[in-house]
């Protein structure tokens, strides 16, 4: 387990890069050989820590639904993941995160906007063709006090931040996977993790959404594949948390302005 890779990556060449992709970012972590990319066997205890991560915020726990208790499986969701990251990438784990700059801030606001107007399209569309699922959160946050709902909001936070990690990694495993073992160019192995994630965040909302599997796999998708571009425009995994945070505290906040509302992503 001591595969370690700068955290300075190579910039990347015309023929090889999306013309979306920003190329002072350089190149994704952990999947190339000439970047010390991780083994199968790193890759297979990542997801496996994705897993338990996911395991313990769905949990049904008694201490969950205390105060405090709510708070750790949100924190112990992306926790865990990145604590076996840590372990089998060693200081590299930190090529995940930069410091955002000021446009990445703009864009946050650019790709939040951009979601709910394609995910409110692709539901407006598809509740004409089957019966769609309402979120819980919108019946909860519509009954719940103020005090409640700031501690919601606050929850949310490292949830979100865990949803965005729980997505990049097997990203980037998949993209490791179709590139180093399958020898698909980087572009193709790209869209295939890319299209890959959505389905698999599509996925793990379907107990949320009483297993409509088009609700999930086409709207959730959908919402996915947009949150992901700010990770895949700027190997910054803040900037995809922070459009996800912007995205869902204004449909949250919809939720609670007019009752009934679409469901945040």
């Amino acid at each position: 387990m001591g595969e370690h890779q700068s955290a300075a990556m190579p910039g990347l060449s015309d023929g090889n890069g999306f013309f979306f992709e920003r190329r002072s970012a350089g190149d994704f972590p952990f999947y190339r050989q000439s970047q010390n990319a991780l083994s199968g066997r790193s890759w297979g205890l990542i997801l496996l820590g994705v897993v338990l991560g996911f395991a313990v915020l769905t949990a049904h726990l008694a201490f969950y639904n205390t105060t405090a208790g709510g708070f750790v499986p949100a924190i112990l969701f992306p926790l865990i993941p990145l604590a076996v990251l840590a372990m089998v990438a060693g200081k590299a784990w930190r090529a995940l995160f930069r410091t955002p700059r000021g446009r990445d801030f703009l864009l946050m606001l650019v790709i939040a906007g951009v979601n709910i107007l394609v995910s409110v399209a692709v539901a407006l569309l598809l509740q004409h063709l089957f019966k769609m699922s309402a979120n819980p959160v919108n019946a909860m946050l519509a009954e719940a006090s103020n005090a409640a709902r700031i501690l919601f909001y606050l929850k949310t936070i490292p949830q979100l931040f865990g949803e965005e990690v729980v997505s990049i990694l097997p990203f980037l495993a998949i993209l490791w996977c179709c590139h180093t073992k399958l020898g698909l160019t980087r572009k193709s192995a790209i869209i295939i993790a890319w299209l890959s994630t959505a389905l698999i965040f599509g996925a793990m909302h379907l107990p949320t959404y009483d297993w409509n599997f088009l609700q999930c796999f086409l709207v959730i998708g959908t919402a996915r594949i947009v949150l992901l571009s700010g990770y895949i425009i700027t190997k910054n995994i803040w900037v995809s948390t922070g459009a996800h945070i912007i995205n869902d505290w204004l449909l949250f906040t919809l939720m609670v302005v007019l009752p009934g509302g679409h469901a945040g992503i």
